[in-house]
């Protein structure tokens, strides 16, 4: 109920919040699919909200994984600061930044990244960006997994990564489409 209340909060306040609840879990478990978490050593997540993605790969992630967090909203990132575990680092910065604040030995090792961020509210240039580093980030045959309210990263993906797929999530507010795009 907490995260709930934190994410109105956060709708009304914050332009960039893009939804009025935290993600359900029966799309975290859809997305979560495109995860091998046994053989993942590292994880980044873009928007960690009220920590729904981030506790669930916590769970999953083997002991010596790490994941990396991303969020600019200051109350979600007090949240994602209050959870206890060694493998996770949260950055109060945009994804932007990505390159100059990740380990250099994560740079090209990261087997995938997971993004909540609203990226219909970014223009061309800003979406093309992030896309870029991502990829930049990723290590062959990763993935980038975004769940977004709209079929919008249909051409940014394919222009970035060169493929996607999606697939929709009915059970959560709002539906979801769930994107896959892969470093090949």
């Amino acid at each position: 109920m907490k995260g709930t209340i934190e994410f109105l909060k956060s709708f009304a306040s914050d332009k960039d919040v893009a939804s009025i609840t935290p993600s359900s879990k029966y799309c975290v478990r859809q997305l979560c699919e495109y995860i091998d978490f046994p053989n993942t050593d590292v994880i980044v997540e873009y928007g960690g909200g009220t920590g729904v993605f981030t506790k669930h790969f916590l769970k999953k992630m083997h002991p010596n994984a790490r994941l990396f967090v991303f969020e600019t909203n200051d109350n979600f990132y007090k949240l994602l600061s209050s959870i206890d575990d060694d493998r996770l680092t949260v950055f109060h910065e945009s994804v932007e930044d990505i390159l100059e604040l990740l380990p250099k030995d994560v740079l090209g090792n990261v087997g995938h990244v997971v993004s909540g961020i609203p990226f219909s509210f970014f223009d061309w240039d800003i979406k093309m960006d992030i896309l870029g580093k991502t990829k930049e980030i990723l290590k062959y045959e990763g993935s980038f997994l975004a769940y977004q309210t709209s079929g919008h990263l249909k051409e940014p993906l394919t222009e970035a990564f060169g493929n996607y797929t999606t697939e929709f999530c009915w059970k959560n507010i709002p539906p979801y489409f769930i994107y896959e795009s892969i470093k090949d």
